[in-house]
């Protein structure tokens, strides 16, 4: 039973709900960014470039030529299909993008929200490695460096 316990509390942990509800929310992203790709914006620039369809660019390796990547997969061809890859780039540039553009925004919001506080009087900053341990510590959990006793070190900026 002690097993199982400690399994309950380790899924019910805060981070890992929040690691696969970000994993559910960038895979449904992932659907919407490849649909954005592939059905509104490569078709405009494929007929920008004389009718060009991007998923069906390939050659084979063998030489002969298939009219579509359907029929050349039907027909058990190896096939480097070069317009797929450039489909799956330009979703990669928009899904990173994507992305900076929110860890952007998430990281002026704590930025904001840390320049309203004010030290935590139950911590203090270890004079070594800066990080934030309880005051009535006398070794450092992080670097494992010994502390004063009764020295606070006000939290570093």
């Amino acid at each position: 039973m002690k097993i199982i316990d400690e399994f309950k509390a380790f899924i019910l942990r805060g981070n890992v709900i929040d690691l696969a509800v970000g994993v559910v929310i960038g895979t449904a992203f992932n659907a919407v960014v490849k649909s954005l790709v592939d059905d509104i914006i490569m078709p405009p620039i494929g007929y920008l470039l004389g009718g060009v369809d991007f998923s069906n660019l390939f050659f084979t390796v063998s030489g002969k030529h298939y009219p579509t990547l359907a029929e050349a997969r039907a027909a058990h061809a190896v096939t480097v299909n070069y317009g797929t890859f450039i489909n799956t780039v330009i979703s990669f540039l928009i899904i990173g993008a994507s992305v900076f553009v929110v860890v952007k925004m998430v990281n002026h919001l704590w930025q904001k929200r840390s320049e309203g506080e004010e030290t935590d009087p139950a911590t203090k900053s270890c004079p070594f490695c800066v990080s934030m341990i309880p005051v009535a510590a006398t070794r450092c959990p992080n670097c494992t460096s010994e502390l004063e006793e009764g020295k606070t070190v006000t939290k570093a900026a």
